[in-house]
């Protein structure tokens, strides 16, 4: 054969590893079949009714391929146990009308060094994550598409003594980790295009009306909210959140763009690199708490934020040492921001809801009595920037009062260009 003729039939034949998918029932009796290979998922759409389970050490699934999911109640494909998995260039979607689903579209369980590259996930409407890995080690998904991950829901807090109510929301999450270490999130896409916080949205669906509430009230809760039953915190879930204080550890989160979250980063974790990437319209840019130790954040856009763009704060799950073993607590601090750009705040979406007396920098107190003060954070050369009247009170609060127990210490700031709010740069002189 003449070598053109040769190039030719070779462009024209089907991939040597497409063959695998033929002559099985379906593509799970194809998979069990081949465990511990990397298979490829030839073009067009392939339709299911039950959750894929690739087998075996070291299988994977690479595209060109699209699996929709007929049944919202199962997840599209699912990890278990493995390592070495590779998984590239595949659409994970749902089909029409099914897409209001229970189940994350991608969900890693238990798994090590597994691969996740320019896979989509498309109209997965959840409040689970999107793509969730549970107790994964060296994980890391990179170039992914998240699109349309939100759901109007109800937010049951009824079992827990801190708030005592249920109410309606939206919720959804496009990345989520739990209890995971060595992840890298790099480089993906995370956005919200149906559910925005709008004026309608929130007639529409009574959002933030309380459904039911416990006889008590909760700890957590002000007795004005408890009487009024009713609570501006509708917007839920995140584009990217990494959880399970004292578990997750050493993630970085890198060149990401996020849009129309909710949170757009939320941490629970130690040892996070939070660099380069860009949040824009989501009510809340960023935040760590919940006894999130060194966290590096670097080299950030944040763009059109409503409630704050960074915040550190205790919360809940925060807790002080041993008294004979001080390095058991599980305190927030000792971290960094530096090189920020917060751009445009008060100007998103979400700015009716939460008005002007907000702040694009918010170091808080904890939730509960026992929380650890956030402490020993240098906050270093990031700027401001403001056209036109501030939408802000202060460009930077902090909370409670001078000296107090709870209050944060050990705070530096240096070199920061902020724009003043409408009362000030800050609520008091900020310590450098």
């Amino acid at each position: 054969m003449r070598p053109r003729f040769l190039a030719l039939a070779l462009l024209m034949a089907p991939p040597v590893l497409a063959a695998g998918l033929t002559g099985y029932a379906d593509l799970q009796a194809a998979l069990d079949a081949q465990p511990g290979k990397i298979l490829t998922l030839p073009a067009g759409d392939h339709h299911i009714s039950r959750k894929l389970v690739l087998r075996g050490d070291g299988a994977g699934l690479v595209g060109p391929g699209r699996i929709i999911q007929e049944n919202p109640d199962e997840p599209i494909l699912e990890l278990d146990g493995l390592k070495d998995v590779l998984l590239r260039d595949v659409t994970l979607t749902r089909a029409p009308g099914k897409t209001v689903a229970r189940k994350s579209a991608l969900l890693a369980i238990r798994c090590a060094y597994l691969r996740i590259d320019q896979v989509r996930i498309l109209d997965n409407q959840s409040p689970t994550g999107a793509l969730a890995l549970r107790e994964c080690r060296f994980a890391r998904v990179t170039g992914c598409l998240v699109r349309n991950y939100m759901r109007v829901s109800v937010d049951d807090r009824t079992h827990s003594p801190d708030w005592g109510y249920a109410f309606n929301c939206t919720d959804g999450t496009g990345i989520q980790v739990t209890a995971s270490q060595g992840t890298l999130l790099e480089g993906n896409t995370v956005v919200e295009e149906i559910h925005r916080p709008t004026e309608a949205l929130k007639k529409e669906h009574q959002l933030g009306v309380w459904t039911k509430k416990n006889p008590i009230k909760g700890n957590l809760v002000s007795q004005s909210a408890w009487d009024g039953g009713y609570t501006d915190s509708w917007q839920q879930g995140s584009g990217i959140v990494v959880t399970s204080p004292e578990a997750s550890d050493l993630t970085r989160i890198l060149g990401n763009h996020i849009e129309n979250a909710a949170q757009g980063i939320d941490l629970h974790a130690d040892h996070v690199i939070v660099a380069h990437n860009v949040i824009v319209n989501s009510f809340m840019g960023m935040k760590a708490m919940h006894g999130s130790r060194n966290v590096l954040i670097t080299g950030n856009q944040f763009v059109k934020n409503a409630l704050w763009a960074i915040g550190l704060m205790p919360g809940a799950a925060a807790h002080p040492g041993q008294p004979d073993k001080p390095e058991t607590a599980n305190a927030d601090g000792g971290s960094v921001i530096s090189a920020n750009i917060v751009s445009d705040f008060g100007h998103g979406d979400a700015h009716w809801i939460w008005g002007d007396e907000r702040s694009p920098f918010k170091f808080d107190t904890g939730q509960q009595p026992d929380d650890p003060p956030l402490s020993d954070v240098v906050i270093q050369g990031n700027l401001l920037h403001c056209v036109g009247p501030p939408r802000y009170r202060y460009a930077v609060i902090i909370a409670g009062p001078v000296d107090g127990p709870k209050t944060p210490r050990g705070l530096r700031f240096q070199g920061n260009s902020l724009a003043p709010g409408k009362d000030g740069v800050a609520n008091r002189k900020l310590p450098e």
